[in-house]
């Protein structure tokens, strides 16, 4: 039997109707018996276009305010005959079903309606039935029947149907079969995570995606799964690549910490924090932020709080860096920072970020719920005879934050609500410390009256007596080693001031 079908009977029952009139009529034309029910129904009599409706085929009516409509022996025999199976042929003559050999369904919106806010009863209501089962069945008998399930599949099938004059191939038909099924499993996944509260399961569905350039390496493949075009405005550059894009969700996950503060800049290099500064003005947070480590901000990541001016632009179009993220530019500051055509610029959308982490773990996944506490004053225990003053509370604070921001181990080094140096992802927290003092003193940083940051307790008082020779007078960390009074009694003696969460901050 020839794997080609000529389409000579379709069941339409759609939500969105926008893009289907062109279809419908396509269809009258190729001279298709066309069955539809309600909306739909209604939607092809007003094109001038006759239509069956499917109450016609079944003999009973839409019942229970339109919850059954399509779920009848008529149809679902109709969609899933085999047509070269003689015992459903003769079975087809026997009750009198119709054949069915296309089906064009758009669900009900059910993530539109749950993003909307709108009640449990509304949001239940939009768990489409029929359309998701006829779905099913026309994409299970891809052999004989063509399936649509998606207003954004219209365009696709009328070019298919208008150039071949109605006739689908098998190949098509399993192509359209495969988009089907990705409908219908994204469709059940929104619902049971609406739904879910007590099954420890994961569950995610991702329809938007992107090839990128390559991964990590020239040699690896990359793809991007998510709605980038919710998140940024892109005004200016190249793609971004899977770098970028692991360095552009380190920034705004950082710059998340200081939304609504006074005029921050910060610059990011594999994921971490190489300046960044909190000043009066952006253009001196961002000539400080670069005063950090000028060296490796060359091919950075750079983001900023607030409206990038043309002061501040001046300044960062003397550096090559490879995106500048912020929620606003003025028009001018615009003009300069495009004058390099590959440099990327996002404006960044309001947009709550993700509330739960996911990575690859051997031949799983880790999930994790986000870090989601960002030290405060509240959550200060004062562990030393000697107190920290108002200003070097600030700096605490300030270098918590980004020490949160940071791989693992890392100690952050501020003073005046300036990145001095960080020491990052070291296996030994002692060489992280030592890392960030070097580092400062050789881009020439005073480190005297500084403020340390660790992101997990100290278990012998080594790390605060190298601070301590350094010029370091304040410390915030975690606290909750066996061995804490150690690192206090040290601090006592040489009039530090120490203070603890009682949360970790890692970052691996």
């Amino acid at each position: 039997m020839s794997t080609s079908k000529q389409i000579k009977s379709a069941l339409i029952s759609v939500f969105h109707k926008d893009g289907l009139a062109p279809i419908v009529q396509k269809l009258n034309e190729l001279n298709v018996t066309i069955y539809s029910t309600g909306g739909t129904e209604t939607f092809i009599k007003e094109l001038g276009i006759d239509v069956i409706p499917v109450e016609d085929v079944t003999s009973y009516p839409s019942i229970l305010g339109g919850r059954v409509k399509t779920l009848h022996p008529k149809i679902f025999g109709g969609i899933l005959n085999r047509q070269d199976h003689k015992g459903d042929i003769a079975e087809m003559k026997e009750y009198e079903i119709p054949q069915i050999d296309l089906v064009i369904v758009d669900l009900y919106p059910f993530e539109k309606t749950v993003a909307s806010g709108a009640s449990e009863a509304d949001i239940v209501e939009k768990i489409d039935i029929g359309g998701i089962s006829l779905i099913r069945a026309a994409a299970k008998n891809f052999k004989d029947t063509f399936i649509v399930s998606s207003m954004e599949q219209y365009e696709e099938f009328l070019d298919i149907i208008s150039e071949n004059k109605g006739i689908t191939s098998l190949e098509q038909r399993k192509k359209f079969a495969a988009k089907s099924f990705n409908v219908s499993s994204h469709y059940d996944t929104a619902i049971f995570n609406y739904f879910n509260e007590d099954e420890v399961v994961y569950k995610a569905s991702e329809q938007k995606s992107q090839v990128l350039r390559y991964g990590e390496n020239p040699h690896q493949k990359g793809y991007f799964f998510g709605d980038l075009d919710a998140m940024f405005d892109k005004l200016n550059g190249k793609e971004l690549s899977y770098n970028n894009l692991l360095d552009v969700d380190a920034a705004v996950n950082l710059m998340e910490e200081f939304k609504g503060e006074a005029p921050t800049f910060a610059i990011l290099k594999h994921n971490n924090a190489c300046g960044f500064a909190q000043r009066e003005t952006l253009k001196q947070a961002y000539i400080d932020a670069l005063a950090g480590d000028p060296v490796s901000a060359f091919g950075g990541i750079l983001i900023a709080n607030t409206t990038i001016d043309a002061a501040t632009a001046n300044e960062i179009h003397d550096l090559f860096c490879e995106v500048v993220i912020a929620p606003k530019y003025d028009e001018d500051a615009l003009e300069i920072l495009k004058a390099k055509k590959n440099r990327i610029i996002l404006v960044q959308k309001d947009v709550q970020l993700p509330q739960q982490l996911v990575r690859t773990s051997l031949n799983g996944l880790l999930v994790q719920d986000k870090d989601f506490i960002t030290d405060a004053v509240g959550h200060l225990t004062y562990v030393t005879n000697t107190k920290p003053s108002a200003s070097e509370i600030e700096d605490l604070l300030f270098a918590s934050k980004l020490c949160k921001n940071t791989k693992s181990n890392t100690i952050v080094l501020v003073k005046n609500k300036q990145l001095l140096a960080s020491g990052t992802g070291q296996t030994s927290r002692v060489d992280a410390l030592n890392q960030a003092i070097e580092k400062a003193k050789n881009f020439g940083f005073d480190l005297q009256g500084a403020a340390m940051a660790s992101d997990a307790f100290f278990p012998f008082p080594d790390c605060v007596e190298i601070a301590d020779n350094a010029g370091i007078k304040s410390v915030i960390q975690p606290g909750g080693s066996i061995k804490d009074q150690l690192s206090i009694d040290y601090c006592n003696a040489y009039n530090i001031s120490m203070v603890t969460t009682g949360t970790r901050h890692f970052k691996h």
